[in-house]
């Protein structure tokens, strides 16, 4: 098994959470290291948006 294999995978069409890349790239999100990020993608694409949301706007507010 390689480690691609190992990855957890978040399928947006079914919203459930894949061993290994089981979906078409274009249904799903990730890797995540664990089945639990998976389901939690939404989640952890949301704040991550806010992160680079945030910085951002300190680097457009520096210039």
């Amino acid at each position: 098994m390689s480690d691609k294999d190992k990855q957890w995978y978040f399928n947006t069409v079914t919203e459930q959470a894949e061993l290994g890349p089981q979906s078409p790239i274009s249904q799903r999100m990730g890797p995540y290291a664990s089945e639990k990020d998976a389901l939690n993608a939404w989640k952890i694409v949301a704040q991550r948006n806010k992160e680079w949301e945030e910085q951002d706007n300190r680097w457009k507010s520096a210039k």
